[in-house]
C-alpha cells in the first residue's frame, strides 16, 4: 500500500469515528445532564410518573436519594422510592 493511501484509511477512521461521538455519545450525555437536573429539581408537591407507568404527587424527601410519593387519592398509598424510578416531573407550582 503506499503511503497515501495509509493516510487516507487514517483519515477515514478518524472522520467515522468523530461522527459516531456526535451521532451516539454526546446525545446520551446531554440526555443523562437534563434526568440529572430533572431529578435534582424535585420538590415537595410536584406530580410525577414513575418508570412502573404510576403517577404520584411527592409528599417527602427525606434523603437524597429517596422520595416518598403517594398513588390515588386515598391518603394510605404511599410508597419510598429511589429518585432514579422518576422519569417526568410536572411542577406544583406551574
Amino acid at each position: 500500500m503506499p503511503a497515501g493511501q495509509n493516510i487516507a484509511v487514517i483519515v477515514l477512521w478518524a472522520i467515522i469515528l468523530i461522527g459516531g461521538y456526535f451521532l451516539l455519545i454526546r446525545p446520551q450525555k446531554k440526555q443523562e445532564k437534563q434526568r440529572e437536573a430533572m431529578v435534582t429539581s424535585l420538590a415537595v408537591g410536584d406530580s410525577v410518573l414513575t418508570t412502573a407507568g404510576f403517577y404520584g404527587v411527592v409528599i417527602d424527601i427525606p434523603d437524597d436519594n429517596v422520595v416518598i410519593v403517594e398513588f390515588g387519592g386515598n391518603k394510605n398509598c404511599r410508597i419510598p422510592m429511589k429518585k432514579d424510578a422518576i422519569v417526568e416531573v410536572e411542577s406544583a407550582n406551574k
